[in-house]
């Protein structure tokens, strides 16, 4: 942990702190303050226009029952696309590469996983999917899934906003503007921003260039059908294959790049995500897009403020969420500065830290901040490989994800999700001094600790359940690159990623095999679709009541929602629920693994 470290992590804290204000303001018109914005002389017709094609009368809103059923409706329908463009872009134009079909399962895992901003990825992307793939299915639902977490945030906050009303707005007008205001215009600044920086943008046909050294490597051996064959034990049958050349992956990147990273999205264009010099060339590269990760999150705490009238809670949220950031940041440096132990023993200098599955450009610092702000928020870009950490490395971007990744959290999603925590805050304060609940003037009942419960136990449900099947089974030990805690850690890590919609992996787990088992693509497909809208349905449920609910007058038994006694009690209900529901399960796996590697024992 060295001074350039320090002093990096204190200039990302104040950029991200300047901008919070101005783009929440922004955010707030956009949103709530009748569409007034500067675009609007070029944008608003564009607007208008789409309303009448598709038949949305901008002038009416829907409860909460309705605007969640529209937007169900939308993702479905996308799902389907998405679905259909991935099975059959072998027929498609702009497939200069000739990439085949993808197969059934794992289209159905990557058009969920796409709808539901999570990006897991089963595959490689320069070596699996055409350019009109990359762009028309999955950066259209990086706009899609990045716009509807916005808009679900703006309705839970208008739920408590408003007092004896049905309505939260309107689904389809809060889908256009979020994109039309927000979203592709700064991702067009954003974009020409990473070409000025070297991230290619265009329709080329791949490269090749002779390698400096050449090397044999073993692969699978197929049949004419492309089927791997097999030896009478069922195991794959391994040939030699001289590598003489190297592939050079071209494409609209720069493009898919902005959206990824400004939506909280993460998929990667290519299989070594921000780690490939063409994603994230440059350090300038790497804190904009680290800045970008946090930037509509960071500034929906201030739009939270703001339209509750009252600032200085937008900033207590604000403040437990920094809190709770930087410490997972000097947690996770000082694992990684510290090195691995055992390599003392076989002549390694420990200062110079763990660099294993790290980038050089970036070093130890950027590689562990880049991991926990892409874990605090539901992102999953990684510029280095979480599978490389040490144990209490990884430890940290494991639990963010399992914190309901709420520190700053996904587009939208950490807002909400971040409520879901304060509704049950305020309620301990409640039992504590022995009066009825309330958060801004609204009286927290039984229904709405049970709705956030809910919320909050399917996700613990989706991850504990299908983390421990899958650990049981042959197809789920299958897929493991590492024994032990390590290779039970890759498992976890896994399902807690597609749970938490956050889409990194500790990239060692082989979630979709040579022998093309669908077991990891479907369970992984319905962990995102679990963690996605277990969580959304029970917090409109939860908008819906506060909405409908009577404002009431605030007392001298009130307990405030701004301050420091705020923030410790929501940073501390966070750790509590957090480490109630998976420290057991921890305990099996990174710390365990902690403990064998200061004995001298590694994975």
């Amino acid at each position: 942990m060295n001074t350039s470290g320090w002093l990096q992590l204190a200039l990302y804290i104040v950029v991200l702190l300047l901008i919070t204000k101005p783009l929440g303001i922004y955010l707030f018109r956009v949103l709530d303050a009748n569409g007034k914005t500067f675009l609007d002389p070029v944008v608003k017709p564009v607007e208008l226009l789409t309303y009448r094609i598709f038949g949305v009368d901008p002038e009416k809103e829907q409860g909460w029952i309705l605007y969640t059923m529209a937007m169900l409706i939308f993702e479905l329908v996308t799902v389907l696309f998405t679905y259909l463009v991935l099975r059959f872009q072998n027929f498609l134009p702009l497939n200069p590469q000739g990439m085949a079909g993808v197969t059934d399962h794992l289209a159905f895992n990557t058009a969920w996983s796409f709808a539901t901003n999570t990006n897991w990825q089963s595959y490689g992307g320069e070596s699996t999917m055409s350019y009109l793939s990359q762009m028309l299915a999955l950066a259209s639902h990086n706009f899609f899934s990045a716009a509807i977490g916005i808009a679900i945030a703006a309705a839970v906050v208008r739920g408590i906003v408003r007092h004896s009303t049905k309505t939260l707005g309107n689904f389809w007008v809060d889908l256009v503007r979020i994109n039309y205001y927000l979203l592709l215009p700064i991702s067009i600044v954003y974009a020409v921003f990473l070409v000025a920086q070297g991230v290619p943008q265009n329709f080329k046909p791949y490269d090749t260039a002779k390698v400096v050294e050449v090397q044999t490597v073993q692969v699978p051996k197929k049949d004419d059908a492309g089927n791997p064959v097999k030896d009478a034990k069922g195991n794959a049958v391994m040939v030699d294959q001289k590598v003489d050349s190297q592939s050079i992956v071209e494409g609209p990147i720069a493009s898919q790049m902005a959206i990824k990273m400004l939506g909280t999205n993460g998929g990667g264009y290519t299989n070594a995500n921000a780690a490939h010099p063409f994603e994230n060339p440059t350090p300038l590269s790497n804190f904009i897009q680290m800045l970008s990760i946090f930037a509509i999150p960071s500034a929906l705490t201030y739009y939270l403020g703001r339209m509750v009238k009252n600032q200085g809670h937008g900033w207590s949220v604000w403040a437990a969420m920094a809190i709770v950031f930087v410490a997972g940041v000097l947690v996770c440096w000082g694992a990684e500065a510290a090195g691995n132990p055992i390599m003392n023993h076989v002549g390694v200098d420990r200062a110079g830290g763990n660099m294993e599955g790290k980038e050089v450009r970036f070093g130890i610092f950027n590689s562990a901040l880049f991991a926990t702000i892409t874990t605090d928020a539901s992102c999953g870009a990684v510029n280095s490989m979480h599978d490389s950490f040490t144990p209490l490395g990884g430890f940290v971007p494991l639990f963010n994800i399992q914190m309901g990744e709420i520190i700053f959290g996904g587009v939208g999603s950490g807002l909400y999700g971040m409520i879901l925590f304060i509704v049950l805050a305020v309620f301990i304060a409640g039992l504590m001094v022995g009066r009825t609940p309330e958060y801004l003037g609204k009286k927290i009942e039984s229904y709405d600790v049970k709705v956030a419960s809910i919320a909050i136990l399917l996700m613990a449900f989706s991850i504990l359940g299908f983390a421990g099947w899958a650990a049981l089974t042959p197809w789920g030990q299958a897929g493991e690159n590492n024994s032990g805690p390590h290779g039970l850690s890759e498992i976890f890590y896994a399902y807690s990623s597609c749970t938490g919609n956050n889409g990194s992996a500790f990239a060692g787990l082989t979630a979709n095999p040579t022998n093309n088992d669908p077991h990891y693509d479907i369970t992984l497909a319905f962990a995102t679709i679990i963690g996605r809208f277990g969580m959304i349905i029970p917090v409109m449920a939860l908008a819906g009541s506060l909405g409908r609910k009577k404002l009431i007058a605030t007392g001298a038994g009130t307990f405030p929602v701004t301050g420091g006694l705020f923030v410790t009690l929501l940073i501390g209900t966070i750790l509590l629920v957090g480490a109630l529901t998976f420290l057991p399960a921890l305990t099996l796996t990174p710390i365990l693994e902690h403990f064998l590697m200061l004995n001298g024992k590694l994975f």
